[in-house]
């Protein structure tokens, strides 16, 4: 079956996207875990440490979630390329579900930052392999609406950690933050799902079956990267693709990691719980996200992917603007972070929809995959540097802004770039 004639919508359809997004949202999840519970896990772990000793040490943690991230998820998107998406699916959430849960026995902050790098390593190869098999089961017309609803899983995994870190941290006492990584195996039950009710993508399956120049028969047997790269169209849309995702991934992580302590002072200071109130905070942060990530799909359809991107971009450096002048009260503050989430997280709906319609079927999960994890490997070391850049420059606001006007980057790399709205997936 081509791509052209992928026209219909039915259960094949809601099964990938089914099964994607919840794969994707317990992403999320695993992701926010670490952003909520990071400050109470580093009290547990280490011995009388000073709040820039935690926030060092909660930076590093999510550094090595994000270099784990970039490592694994370029290798497992080549490998989608090659042993298929299904499969790749399916290891992927396997090892984040077990290595979730084994974060929750870190006898150590050494140890859990391994199984954290571990952890990364898989969680980074579900999304590049998702978004594939959604791109090649959905019909041109709905799947930009198709991959932003898969993407906004990210949003209610945190939604759904956000919310049992507010239930479990006053319940279950200091070792309240292992429960919270103990749940993370709950994912491993989707492959029983997965393995029996979501096809592998049959366009992948076409495409691999082609004879190649060499007369194997087998696209398997051709090095994705030399199809990529050798390719000066490819590379050019991998490099500035790349440019564009290093600045989203970047600003996201940066901007995450101090929202929480942020609204959990400001809290404080108004004699309420600054540990509920930074739970809320991620609630809030993530419910403008899933406004950016449903939206996205429609908007990009109406106005066109560039258009879209631009919209985005412009926007996020427009919030970091506005919360570095709000009052600094609770109220205005949540607001803020309401409208960041919508632009600064939100905005990662342009991956899933955009990459996928840039490459062609062979490299298309490879393409995919390095983009956006590499992007990973270039942000990694932010969340380490903000705690610095907390300090420099004088706090939330200043930080905040001068992270999203990374987005000027960003927009003159998508100069560079090819509409794509209206066009059936490259073969």
């Amino acid at each position: 079956m081509s791509e052209r004639k992928i026209q219909e919508i039915g259960p094949l359809q809601r099964r990938t996207l089914g099964s994607s997004f919840i794969g994707w949202m317990f992403d999320g999840f695993e992701t926010s875990t670490l952003i909520l519970v990071g400050g109470v896990a580093a009290m547990s772990l280490l011995a009388n440490p000073t709040p820039d000793e935690i926030r060092l040490a909660v930076g590093t943690a999510l550094g090595a979630t994000l270099l784990g991230w970039a490592i694994g998820g370029t290798i497992g998107s080549i490998l989608a390329d090659r042993v298929g998406r299904k499969l790749m699916l399916m290891i992927s959430i396997a090892g984040y579900s077990v290595l979730t849960a084994l974060t929750a026995f870190s006898p150590s902050w050494t140890i859990l930052i391994v199984l954290r790098f571990l952890t990364g390593m898989f969680l980074g190869s579900e999304w590049s392999t998702g978004t594939a098999l959604v791109a090649e089961t959905w019909p041109d017309r709905a799947r930009a609406k198709a991959l932003g609803i898969m993407q906004s899983g990210y949003g209610f995994g945190f939604f759904l950690a956000a919310g049992l870190w507010l239930w479990i941290q006053p319940n279950w006492g200091p070792d309240a933050w292992r429960a919270m990584f103990l749940i993370g195996v709950l994912p491993a039950f989707l492959l029983l799902y997965i393995r029996r009710k979501v096809p592998e993508s049959k366009v992948w399956l076409d495409a691999v079956k082609e004879p190649t120049a060499s007369g194997t028969g087998l696209a398997k047997k051709e090095s994705r990267i030399a199809l990529l790269f050798g390719d000066p169209e490819g590379l050019k849309r991998a490099l500035a693709t790349l440019v564009m995702a290093a600045v989203t991934v970047s600003v996201f992580y940066g901007t995450s990691a101090l929202i929480g302590p942020y609204i959990g002072a400001l809290a404080a200071r108004e004699g309420l719980a600054a540990s509920s109130w930074a739970s809320i905070s991620a609630l809030v942060y993530n419910g403008g996200a899933i406004v950016g990530y449903i939206s996205a799909g429609f908007i990009a359809d109406s106005i066109g992917r560039k258009r879209y991107m631009l919209v985005m971009f412009v926007g996020a450096i427009t919030a970091g603007a506005v919360q570095a002048y709000v009052p600094e009260t609770l109220t205005w503050s949540l607001v803020s972070v309401f409208i960041l989430g919508v632009f600064t997280l939100g905005v990662f709906s342009w991956m899933p929809i955009y990459l996928p319609e840039l490459f062609k079927t062979k490299i298309r999960s490879t393409a995919s995959g390095i983009v956006f994890n590499l992007a990973r490997l270039v942000s990694f070391p932010l969340p380490i540097l903000t705690a610095f850049l907390f300090s420099t420059l004088g706090g939330f606001h200043m930080t905040i802004l001068s992270m999203v006007l990374l987005y000027v980057v960003a927009i003159f790399a998508l100069s560079f770039l090819p509409e794509t709205r209206g066009k059936p997936l490259p073969n």
